[in-house]
Order: C-alpha cells, then structure tokens, then sequence
C-alpha cells in the first residue's frame, strides 16, 4: 500500500460536553438552538418596545486578578450573561438559558452566588 492510496477520512464533528448544537442567526452564534430560540423571543419583545437595552453575552466581573503572596497570578472570575435587558416595569433582568445538567454544575452555582452577592439574581431559562 503506497501512501498516496491513503485517502483521509471527513474529521467527525466533536461532540459538546452537554450534548447541545452551535448554531446562528442573523449572523449572531449560539451556543445551542434553545438559546437562539430564546434570543428570537426577546427580540420580538424589543421590537414591540416590551423591553428595552437588550444585550447578549453581556461581561460581569466577579473577582479581579491578583497575585497571591508566593507571587502566583490568579486569574479574573467573570460571569458571562446570555442575555440582559430592562423589562417593563424598568427592572435589570440577567438572564441565561439553562438545562438542568447545567443547573448543577459546581462552576455554575458559585457563580450564581457571587453574582447573587453583589445583587444580580439569575433568570434561568
């Protein structure tokens, strides 16, 4: 066998760790179909002036970086919200879209805390 008769096989497309697709619309990616679903929602709702301010993928910042006293650098903790936007009676909503796997995770549930601590309570969807 020569190794030009070796013909390379379509790489397979890697699994995500919750089992959820990538997937876009209008020009906007997602993490998963429910999660753009969820986008399209809101969207309406901001078209019909229901909400306002809508903002995906927006950055809070739980703990800023540091170096401990050996000299090691800790790096920043963020919470990356789906989606935030002002409903309408005027309130700050921080949204994410959720299943229940992801509900549980250790990760997930501190930082739900840290942002809880500093006043942001997590719709999850």
């Amino acid at each position: 066998m020569k190794l030009s008769d070796v013909k390379p096989e379509p790489m397979k497309k890697k699994r995500s760790k919750y089992g959820n697709e990538k997937t876009s619309c209008n020009g906007i990616k997602f993490d998963s179909k429910k999660e753009m679903r969820r986008y399209l929602e809101l969207k309406g709702m901001y078209d019909a002036g229901i909400i306002k301010e809508l903002k995906l993928q927006h950055h809070f910042s739980l703990q800023g970086s540091f170096k401990t006293v050996d000299g090691k650098r800790i790096e920043k903790v963020e919470y990356i919200a789906d989606f935030t936007y002002t409903n309408e009676k005027g309130e700050f909503v921080v949204e994410d879209v959720k299943s229940e796997i992801t509900r549980k995770n250790p990760v997930y549930m501190m930082k739900k805390k840290l942002m809880a601590a500093k006043g942001y309570m997590i719709q999850e969807v």
